[in-house]
């Protein structure tokens, strides 16, 4: 009784003893899942903060950035901010308290999206941008853009081909707080205000998007039902401005440029319906983040501060070269 009574205590401290060990060797516990859990088995993530994934276009720049990254071999999350600068800044304090390494960015406010860069810049997590444009030179470690500006140069130049030298058109601007809204502008505008004849009785924004751009043109044209074109800031736009010429019948009569190269409208621009687009090139972009960032990550230092990505000019006549965001195969 005796011996029994002295061994009770070890017996139970070698239960408890291999209990611990037991549960500190466990290899099946679930991870935490959410963007704020830490990464699985060690592996590096990537942020990928998009603007918006209410077009298309930008589905396939963020989902093209996601998927490169993971090729890389890092774990990659999309954001949505939803062309919220509040839903922009509460992604980023995610990403600075959550241990992502590198952030792939597509800003919703070129001046105002600054602070979440240099936040993150602070707390030691490079950001790279891409199609969108930050105003500063000092907080992104590269930014990688489309060449706006010459796209809609070449633009305004088939625009005037198109239309003639005499007319009225109606601007439809994206979203006033992005740089590419103004350089397509002023690319097209460089070449079409040369032509006195031409005559641009509406300019409004409609923020880059379908069904705002549907609502904006059908009152515009109340005012002026005798446009002869529609020159619109991206090709959600232009696919709005269609529908609304569609509703007032006078799709065959007034000629819609776009600028994007969405696939939607390169097919639109290959029956007619829309009559040119610029194909800038959503995965080359994506790709190029994902790889300054892989670098970044593994020493290397040395990245021009934006790297402008060519543009094409998409009419009837080439419309066949192009597809899947970008130039077929």
């Amino acid at each position: 009784m005796k011996s029994r009574l002295t061994l009770r205590p070890f017996l139970g401290l070698a239960v408890a003893l291999g209990l611990l060990l037991a549960g500190c060797s466990r290899t099946d516990a679930p991870a935490t899942a959410g963007a704020g859990s830490a990464p699985a088995g060690g592996a590096r993530r990537v942020a990928v903060v998009i603007s918006t994934l209410n077009n298309p276009w930008f589905v396939v720049l963020a989902e093209t950035a996601r998927d490169h990254a993971k090729q890389l071999g890092y774990e990659a999350t999309i954001f949505d901010s939803q062309n919220d600068p509040a839903k922009e800044s509460a992604h980023f304090d995610n990403v600075i308290s959550s241990g992502y390494k590198a952030v792939l960015f597509n800003c919703t406010d070129a001046k105002g999206s600054i602070a979440n860069v240099r936040r993150a810049k602070a707390a030691g997590i490079p950001v790279f941008c891409m199609d969108r444009e930050i105003e500063a030179n000092d907080a992104a470690v590269s930014q990688v853009l489309s060449d706006n500006y010459s796209g809609c140069v070449a633009l305004g130049q088939y625009f005037v081909e198109q239309v003639g030298e005499t007319g009225k058109y109606i601007e439809l601007l994206g979203l006033v707080a992005d740089t590419n809204t103004w350089n397509r502008s002023k690319g097209f505008h460089s070449v079409v205000d040369r032509y006195p004849g031409l005559k641009m009785v509406a300019q409004q924004s409609a923020d880059f998007d379908r069904t705002k751009a549907l609502e904006v043109l059908e009152t515009l044209l109340q005012a002026h039902p005798d446009i002869n074109a529609v020159f619109c800031g991206n090709d959600a736009m232009a696919m709005g401005a269609y529908q609304a010429l569609l509703a007032a019948g006078k799709a065959d009569k007034v000629k819609v440029f776009g600028f994007d190269g969405a696939d939607d409208v390169v097919k639109a621009v290959a029956e007619g319906k829309i009559t040119a687009t610029v194909m800038q090139f959503p995965k080359t972009m994506a790709r190029t983040a994902a790889e300054n960032a892989d670098k970044y990550l593994k020493g290397e230092r040395n990245f021009p501060q934006r790297t402008p990505v060519a543009v094409e000019l998409v009419t009837r006549s080439n419309v066949s070269k192009f597809g899947d965001y970008g130039r077929k195969p």
